[in-house]
């Protein structure tokens, strides 16, 4: 393992975390053949990015679907705002664009450039919130019980909202993608109105840092052939990028 890149050392200390719940940083430098001052630069780098928590000596694993939309907002932020850039570039004039409640979808509502005029729907606050500071974008707010830590609303009252709109446009919202690219979400109510609006969506888009390959939530979202468009980052591995692209899905890789 000595010879292990920055990226798949990171990895393997992800599994480890997920195996064990915690990490230590003089067993892993031993087991790396690395400086301790390496591995802290590891775990610092990927509690940066949301991935774990760290610790005196070493780190601990964050629980899934534990974090709240505070928080993911500021991490990784800056890679965010790349993707969202690449995001824009997808909204039509005048078309009806829904904003799924997240991080990376609110990073793409605050990219919308001032002189676009849309309707923007979406069941996060903090996602209306930005659009309403757009001048020419119509902004419709979808009620119902919010969810805490999806930051948005769901459940039948969100539904039944929902019912009266058809998306020319949808950023969906995922929690995971599996290796077959299907769409993940760790709570029940979420997957279940994600499933709903992504189906009266005429076109689907998923905007997902690499992060969201190496997670696996429990509830299903959408297969890689009922969505349209994935736009991630240029580092993540081809091979979890086939099964997507093979199902037909156009794949944008930001900042290329």
């Amino acid at each position: 393992m000595t010879d292990l890149m920055v990226q798949e050392r990171q990895v393997e200390i992800l599994r480890r975390l997920r195996q064990d719940g915690r990490v230590v940083a003089a067993t892993l430098a031993s087991l790396f053949g690395v400086s301790e001052d390496t591995i802290r630069r590891d775990l610092r780098d990927m509690a940066t990015a949301g991935l774990c928590e760290r610790v005196y000596g070493g780190a601990l694993a964050i629980g899934p679907g534990r974090t709240t939309l505070k928080h993911r907002i500021g991490v990784a932020a800056e890679r965010k705002k790349a993707l969202a850039v690449a995001a824009v570039s997808l909204i039509p004039a005048q078309c009806l664009v829904y904003f799924d409640a997240g991080s990376t979808n609110l990073a793409i509502a605050e990219a919308l450039p001032e002189d676009l005029a849309v309707a923007a729907a979406t069941n996060s606050p903090a996602i209306a919130l930005a659009l309403q500071e757009k001048s020419l974008v119509e902004v419709i707010l979808i009620g119902g019980s919010l969810d805490r830590v999806a930051g948005g609303s769901v459940g039948a009252r969100a539904i039944e909202a929902m019912a009266q709109i058809r998306p020319d446009l949808c950023f969906i919202g995922t929690c995971g993608i599996d290796p077959d690219g299907a769409l993940s979400a760790f709570g029940l109510e979420d997957a279940a109105f994600k499933q709903f609006v992504a189906a009266r969506s005429r076109k689907v888009a998923v905007a997902a840092t690499r992060e969201k390959f190496e997670v696996s939530a429990p509830y299903a979202v959408a297969a890689a052939d009922q969505y349209h468009c994935l736009l991630t980052e240029p580092d993540v591995d081809p091979v979890r990028l086939r099964p997507v692209r093979d199902a037909g899905c156009e794949i944008i890789l930001a900042g290329m």
